[in-house]
């Protein structure tokens, strides 16, 4: 059995070369953040966000939920992933970051799909629940401040229906969970979560040692 590959500058652009579509709207959206304070490390990789939009196909979901918009790249390819009556539903804790996206989003035609929702996501997703959309969501993508990462994950798995998926973002988070030395609330949140997930038989999962780890849970019918 062979172990997990590394993967250098040279063979991730090789990966790019040989499966990477990312075209010049979400070409333009990366650049832009990538030149923003601390966009490099907040954005997602094009092939995490090619991903995502494989993922809302592969369930054929009409209701998308993102925990986490910053600038919209991610948000993007999920709503580009969805049929023209398809909704997705993002938050974040400040319009700064999502305004930037926006002008992207009209360019590829997908505005019309998005909506903002501007707090804390926790109270966005008690407010959701208190909407009453519980077990409604087709995909949940979580990627928002790690600390409060048990919380979300257990508002997700309430939201997302029956064989639905959420995906959790930075599970391995730059490797500090196997750090000894790594105890701030962040690591700390993301351990949590990585062992609620184990757990939590309500759900069949997958963490994929890809990008900074990509948690996949479905959840189960039964």
């Amino acid at each position: 059995m062979a172990d997990q590959i590394g993967v250098d500058p040279k063979l991730l652009a090789y990966v790019r070369e040989f499966s990477l579509r990312e075209d010049d709207v979400l070409r333009a959206l990366r650049t832009h953040t990538g030149e923003l304070p601390g966009g490099q490390s907040l954005q997602v990789m094009a092939e995490e966000g090619q991903l995502l939009a494989l993922l809302v196909s592969l369930v054929g979901a009409t209701r998308v939920l993102e925990v986490g918009t910053f600038t919209g790249y991610s948000t993007l390819c999920m709503a580009r992933a969805l049929p023209p009556h398809g909704r997705l539903v993002t938050c974040d804790i400040s319009v700064r970051w999502p305004e930037i996206g926006a002008g992207y989003w009209h360019r590829a035609g997908v505005a019309d799909r998005i909506e903002v929702r501007i707090g804390p996501a926790i109270e966005t997703l008690d407010k959701l629940l208190d909407e009453g959309t519980g077990s409604s969501f087709d995909l949940v993508f979580v990627d928002a401040d790690k600390a409060n990462y048990p919380q979300y994950y257990e508002l997700a798995v309430q939201l997302v229906r029956p064989g639905g998926l959420v995906v959790v973002d930075n599970t391995l988070f730059f490797g500090r969970v196997v750090d000894p030395d790594a105890v701030d609330p962040d690591t700390a949140g993301v351990r949590r979560v990585n062992a609620m997930i184990r757990d939590d038989r309500r759900v069949d999962v997958c963490l994929l040692p890809m990008a900074d780890g990509i948690t996949l849970a479905r959840r189960r019918s039964d």
